[in-house]
This record gives structure tokens, C-alpha cells and sequence, in this order.
């Protein structure tokens, strides 16, 4: 018989396969890949009008490591949603964050997310951090074809490396390259400025607190130079999301403290508006 034997290609489900969900889903049903995209939006693929989002920044703690991400998606020069999430949690010990293509850029993050989830069902354990990140290299590496056409998806990987007992920040390029940067990073449209911002502020072994108002007043100033990276939303209560990852697993922090945070960096640019120079000032509460 052939592999198909029932006529609705069931072989992929009834054969022994890999740990890899993807790998499985490019048998069973390669039209939901997310690289797919690519070949269905044809050669014009990557127009203005697809909703893109823009700036995500990590950086290491003393106790793990922060990513925080604003909420802005553009559309050329349209602003498409003011509160789209770009930060996700990825399993118990890790985060990853999107910038580029909002739809393909979730779709792939989804995938990845399941991608874990079925490697530790499969194998009883868990991936390292290393491994989780080689696998999201291989994700954006199958999008190839798509980055070309204009669908560029570039995430942002952190996680806490249990056996090194520290936090970790990966980034990639658009043919999945992989990258283990130190102490903090920034991808997205107005990178530049929140890894300058990151430059005057951050320092080694700060505490959560510091390390999350670093953040907020780096992705400030990216929104202050870049018109694509959305600022605190004060009178919509729209903040940016703000993520960490310790030896106590992934937590993603309360809209409402996240919001003190917020208004505390908008307050220090009502009386200093280039921010502070030196250290990150002192966390709300």
C-alpha cells in the first residue's frame, strides 16, 4: 500500500518520527508553516501595508534576565495597533520576542512554543538554552524564502540557563543566524537608540527593579527618535510588556506594575527630557 494508504495522508501520524514538531508538520501539513507565507503572498510578499512590529530590548539581572518590548505595530506610515504584544513566553525558563512582520512573526513564535512542548514530551526532558535557541535559528532560517520577498521576521531570544545559573540573550539574523550577545541587545526599528539609551544605563548585577526601569527608559527614548516604537500610552493605560526569567521560571509583570514604571520614567523626562545619564534612578514603590 502506499504510504497514504487511506487516501487523507495519515502516514506522517502512523510512522515513527523526530522530536521536532515542525519537522512533523512539514509532513503532515506543510501549508501551516508559517514559511508558507512566502510562497502564497507571491513576489510582493512584504508590501508596506503588512502590520509590523517594531523594538524589543534584554538585558541580564543579577537574578536572570528582563525583555521588554513596546506595543506599537505600523503599517508604512500608519500606525495598525497601538497594543500589540510582541514579548511571549516560550516555556517555564525562556522568553522570545518578535520584530518584523506581525502575522508571520506570531505564527512563528506559536510554532516554536509547541515546538518545546512536544520535544519534552517526546524525550522526557527538557531542551538546554542553547538548544531551545539553535531550534528558533532553525524556524527563521525556514522563513529564508519569505525574508527575501520582504516577510522579515527577527526574534529576540532570553532565557535562564539553569546550569550556568544566569541569564542568557540570543538574537538572529534574517537566514538564522544565531548570536549569543552580552549583557543586553535590541532589535526592531528603533534598536539603535534603546541599545544607546542601554549603553548609558545599564551595569553589571543589577537588581530586577533596576534592570526593568533600564528597559522602560531605553524603549522611552527609542519611541522619543523613532516614530515606528510606540511610547507609554498613559491616558489608553498602554504599556510596554515586560517579561522575566529567573531560577523561579518565566513571569510577565502586571499591566498595573508595569504602569508605575511607566509613569515614573514619564515623570523624570517632565523635569530631565534627555533622561538620566548615569544610573537608571530608583524603581517605583
Amino acid at each position: 500500500m502506499p504510504p497514504d494508504f487511506d487516501g487523507r495522508g495519515q502516514a506522517p501520524f502512523l510512522t515513527a518520527g523526530t522530536s521536532s514538531f515542525t519537522d512533523f508538520l512539514g509532513l503532515a501539513a506543510p501549508d501551516l508553516l508559517p514559511s508558507r507565507a512566502a510562497a502564497l503572498a507571491g513576489p510582493a510578499g512584504g508590501g508596506p501595508d503588512l502590520p509590523h512590529g517594531t523594538t524589543i530590548v534584554a538585558a541580564v539581572c543579577a537574578d536572570g534576565v528582563i525583555m521588554a518590548g513596546d506595543r506599537r505595530a505600523t503599517a508604512g506610515n500608519m500606525i495598525a495597533q497601538r497594543d500589540i504584544e510582541k514579548v511571549f513566553r516560550s516555556d517555564e525558563f525562556s522568553a522570545v520576542a518578535i520584530a518584523g512582520v506581525a502575522g508571520i512573526g506570531v505564527d512563528m513564535v506559536r510554532l516554536f512554543q509547541v515546538e518545546l512542548e512536544h520535544y519534552e514530551k517526546i524525550e522526557g526532558r527538557t531542551l538546554s538554552l542553547e538548544g531551545k535557541a539553535n531550534r528558533l535559528a532553525a524556524m527563521v532560517r525556514g522563513n529564508l524564502p519569505g525574508a527575501m520577498q520582504g516577510l522579515v521576521v527577527v526574534p529576540l531570544f532570553a532565557g535562564y540557563d539553569e546550569d550556568r545559573a544566569q541569564g542568557r540573550i540570543f538574537s538572529y539574523d534574517v537566514a538564522g543566524g544565531r548570536y549569543e550577545e552580552h549583557r543586553f541587545y535590541s532589535v526592531g526599528s528603533g534598536s539603535v537608540f534603546a541599545r544607546g539609551a542601554l549603553k548609558k544605563l545599564y551595569r553589571d548585577d543589577m537588581s530586577i527593579p533596576e534592570t526593568v526601569l533600564a528597559c522602560m527608559q531605553a524603549l522611552y527614548d527609542a519611541a522619543d527618535d523613532d516614530s515606528a516604537t510606540g511610547g507609554p500610552d498613559l491616558s489608553r493605560g498602554i504599556y510596554p510588556v515586560v517579561a522575566t526569567i529567573t531560577a523561579d521560571g518565566y513571569a510577565r509583570l502586571p499591566d498595573a506594575q508595569a504602569g508605575e514604571y511607566a509613569r515614573a520614567v514619564v515623570e523624570g523626562r517632565a523635569v530631565s527630557p534627555d533622561g538620566p545619564t548615569v544610573s537608571p534612578g530608583t524603581p517605583p514603590g
